[in-house]
């Protein structure tokens, strides 16, 4: 059984992605949950060496990526009128 070689290009652009849509929500905490998720299970995964698993850490995570993107379209849908605290007081830290 042949297994498709993950290239590291591929790696980071899935990395890159997850962090892109981890943005795109508009609640403060959740935007730093998604983004926490991605680096801590790329961190997680970092010391993978054998081409199977690493091939089965790509797809989950392209998987991932995925229902990433739909919640945060679910999100923007519902996003909540008030901001949070943390939002209030970054937004005035960069004025």
């Amino acid at each position: 059984m042949a297994s498709t070689s993950v290239s590291r290009p591929q790696i980071l652009s899935l990395y890159r992605s997850l962090l892109r849509t981890a943005r795109q929500f508009t609640d403060y905490n959740i935007r730093q949950y998604s983004r926490r998720w991605a680096v801590d299970g790329f961190r997680q995964n970092g010391g993978l060496t054998d081409p199977s698993s690493i091939s089965a850490a790509f797809s989950d995570g392209e998987s991932q990526l995925e229902v990433v993107k739909r919640q945060a379209v679910v999100y923007s849908l519902y996003a909540p009128e008030i901001r949070s605290v943390m939002e209030t007081y970054l937004a005035g830290k960069r004025s």
